[in-house]
């Protein structure tokens, strides 16, 4: 790890200390005693702070890592901010390699019909999916696992027998622009770490298990556990 990685983690595990309710939600697994012990103070206590903060960034992938370190990466000019529908109208032309393609597939069938903020948080899921270790490593991957395979795909547009037509110019062309935004490295802010969403007419098995962390339009993010 970094030098710079170690004082931010540092930096999180005090605040994490100074709000006791939220290292409960750095691993499920790590607690850290409150009781006072001889050679304790706060030597004691910033040893058990890294000790959680270890363990906490031992879960995270080796792709996510090297993001989380990377500065923000994105065109002069570009603004990373959840813009409305006619900023988005008003950038150029949005393009990009497969990968984003890919993304920008999943976000005009997936979200198209959803307010602005709903397909910024789809885009995250999607990220968040290629940084964990229980999805596939790259967004085309993660978008396309299981397709073909009756009951399997991730994604209901890639299996549901329809033709895969972006004929709605002005929602590619927002879909397009954020999922730029996206890759090319804004926060990730809008889900908690989701994992997972379902429309709210539907109730998978899996949400009744994962929390949920947020709401958008008519989806609800849930972040896997395990």
């Amino acid at each position: 790890m970094s030098r710079k990685m170690q004082l931010a983690a540092l930096v999180a595990g005090l605040m994490s200390f100074a709000v006791p309710a939220a290292a409960d939600t750095l691993n499920p697994e790590v607690t850290m005693s409150t009781s006072r012990t001889p050679g304790g103070g706060i030597s004691g206590r910033l040893g058990a702070l890294m000790g959680i903060e270890q363990a906490s960034l031992a879960t995270l992938s080796e792709t996510r890592l090297r993001r989380l370190g990377a500065p923000y990466t994105g065109g002069a000019g570009d603004d990373v901010r959840i813009m409305d529908a006619a900023e988005l109208d008003d950038l150029r032309r949005p393009r990009g390699n497969r990968q984003w393609q890919c993304l920008t597939e999943a976000l005009y069938f997936e979200a198209r019909g959803e307010p602005i903020v709903g397909q910024y948080a789809v885009a995250e899921v999607i990220l968040n999916r290629v940084d964990s270790p229980n999805y596939p490593n790259t967004i085309c991957d993660v978008v396309h696992q299981g397709t073909g395979r009756r009951f399997a795909c991730q994604f209901t547009y890639t299996c549901d027998g329809q033709p895969e037509d972006m004929t709605d110019r002005a929602a590619w062309h927002r879909a397009g622009h954020i999922a730029r935004i996206m890759m090319d490295g804004a926060p990730r802010d809008l889900t908690g770490g989701a994992t997972h969403y379902h429309a709210d007419w539907v109730s998978p098995n899996w949400a009744r298990v994962y929390p949920r962390t947020a709401e958008y339009g008519i989806h609800l993010f849930y972040r896997q556990q395990y």
